[in-house]
């Protein structure tokens, strides 16, 4: 959502398109990216990326605000990119034997106990495995991943991005909750504007207290409903 539709719906909430805002677009801006700065660290919408393997990944240049998983895109297989599994699958030998005729059925009940006892490690592995060890150093932007062996070629990681933009944002909750925060810090400063001076003897008064307490009251409320529905097992840094 580009910035100049935050900075439409603001006036029309505030002005309904008859009044005159006191806020010029510059003004605008800085409260819309006040908001979009308040919200970033809590939006927790994940992204995967797939890249070579290494135990210490640079991530400078990927815009990564947390690392949430770290999985394996590869496993058995060389590091050529090619299908060539390092490690024999005792099915490909059984297959083999079966299509090639009678005459090679030799130890071919040595292939189907190897198959079954290779089958069960693995689901022994998956049972007992979890997620690659990671440790993303948040100051460095460094990952540092503990594998002990079966080093695959390339390595998918979950991640929470960094946005560098409120236009970055696609997700219509978060753009929701960055519009609702906007108009509120909109209602303060326009309420403080308007509450600067007072008239005493004026057949009219400005909104500016009254704006000013909503825009408060409505700060209060959002910023409740992010702490209390923030998603604590993603790290807020």
């Amino acid at each position: 959502m580009k910035i100049s539709a935050y900075r439409d719906e603001i006036k029309t909430q505030l002005t309904g398109g008859v009044l005159e805002l006191e806020l010029n677009n510059a003004t605008l801006d800085k409260l819309i990216n006040s908001a979009f700065r308040e919200v970033q660290r809590y939006i927790n919408t994940v992204k995967i990326m797939t890249i070579p393997f290494a135990r210490c990944i640079a991530l400078k240049d990927s815009c990564v605000s947390a690392v949430t998983g770290v999985y394996r895109a590869q496993g058995y297989y060389s590091n050529n990119g090619g299908t060539s599994p390092l490690v024999t699958d005792p099915m490909y030998m059984m297959q083999w034997q079966i299509l090639s005729g009678n005459g090679t059925f030799y130890n071919l009940n040595d292939w189907v106990y190897n198959y079954a006892a290779w089958n069960s490690v693995l689901q022994i592995r998956n049972s007992m495995s979890t997620d690659l060890a990671y440790f993303y150093d948040k100051s460095e932007e460094k990952l540092y991943i503990n594998i002990a062996s079966d080093f695959p070629d390339l390595i998918t990681i979950e991640y929470v991005p960094r946005y560098n933009s409120v236009e970055d944002i696609t997700s219509d909750y978060w753009i929701d909750i960055i519009m609702k925060l906007s108009v509120a810090l909109a209602k303060v400063a326009l309420g403080r504007v308007r509450s600067k001076y007072t008239q005493s003897n004026a057949l009219w008064t400005l909104d500016g207290p009254q704006l000013l307490e909503e825009g408060n009251t409505e700060l209060r409320e959002l910023r409740e409903i992010l702490r209390t529905q923030s998603n604590l097992s993603f790290p807020i840094d």
